[in-house]
């Protein structure tokens, strides 16, 4: 079984939850496990969230309005990719493992909490073009009456 999608969303707060529910809905349909579709869930929520917040201004001034969240499932792992047209990472990739916020910080956390969800993950930069790219897999697990599920 195999299911890819992509979007190509406005830098809003309101396309988050959209994202969110799409996969959310996809997964519930080809019947992977509440519990893993719920982690992946968050962590596409934190790269949308990032994604709109950060991925705007590009270095020579101009301002991007989009960006894109595309998902596979495929056989036992789903893969989520974020890319906006923003300046990207500082460094061009971000090492890892991160160093968590203080409790006391009010933003800071959301890339660390993707890698708590996510199997494996990548932040780097869109090649050429710019902007930050944050992707991340994980295994998949299937409820016993999942339609889809990977043979």
């Amino acid at each position: 079984m195999s299911i890819w999608w992509s979007l190509h969303l406005r830098r809003e707060a309101a396309s988050v939850p959209l994202a969110r529910r799409l996969l959310l809905g996809t997964m519930e349909t080809a019947g992977v496990d509440p519990d893993i579709s719920y982690d992946l869930s968050v962590a596409l929520t934190e790269a949308c969230a990032n994604a709109v917040e950060h991925g705007g201004a590009l270095a020579h001034g101009a301002a991007t309005e989009a960006y894109r969240v595309t998902a596979y499932l495929d056989g036992e792992k789903c893969r989520i990719e974020v890319a906006d047209g923003g300046p990207g990472f500082p460094t061009g990739r971000v090492r890892t493992p991160l160093r968590p916020a203080r409790a006391d910080d009010e933003h800071g956390r959301g890339l660390c909490l993707i890698q708590e969800l996510a199997d494996h993950v990548r932040f780097d930069n869109e090649p050429g073009r710019g902007g930050a790219v944050v992707s991340f897999d994980k295994v998949l697990k299937w409820r016993a009456d999942a339609p889809l599920m990977a043979v």
